[in-house]
């Protein structure tokens, strides 16, 4: 079983920071001088947490969502089942792909979940080929069937 991680230490300035940015961006010229000023802090100071935050894998990623199949696109859940003694390995192999919006561990039999999302329809069928060639794996693919809008915000 994989380790659990020590809880992050987070100011009240990143809770702010996380707290802010999850809804509402400003389209702007300058959206992180806003959010800074906003804050209360300088548009290097917020770059410079965000950084941190990024580095220190408390956010795993910070961008926008966007529904990709009304940009021609698609995405699905995918799952793979590996083997415990390969499972760093199979992940750095995972995570190589563009494709690949995130990736994390279940308590289950399918053990590594991940999205892959393509500019094209076809792109998912080729992208889990290059999955399954790198990893030896079968991978399991889940599309979507309907679509459901959750707003859901953490509170840091």
């Amino acid at each position: 079983m994989k380790p659990r991680h020590t809880p992050a230490t987070l100011d009240a300035l990143d809770r702010r920071i996380i707290n802010a940015l999850q809804g509402g961006f400003p389209i702007a010229d300058e959206p992180y001088r806003e959010v800074a000023e906003q804050l209360g802090i300088t548009e290097a100071d917020l770059l410079g947490r965000l950084q941190r935050l990024l580095d220190e894998r408390v956010l795993t990623r910070f961008g926008p969502m966007f529904q990709i199949e009304r940009l021609g696109g698609r995405f699905v859940l995918a799952a793979l089942a590996v083997p415990e003694a390969r499972y760093a390995e199979v992940t750095e192999a995972v995570n190589a792909l563009p494709e690949v919006a995130h990736n994390y561990r279940r308590e289950h039999r399918l053990n590594m979940w991940f999205v892959l999302a393509t500019e094209t329809p076809d792109g998912i069928a080729d992208a889990i080929r290059r999955i399954e060639a790198a990893t030896g794996l079968d991978v399991f693919a889940f599309p979507k069937l309907r679509e459901f809008f959750v707003d859901m915000r953490l509170t840091a």
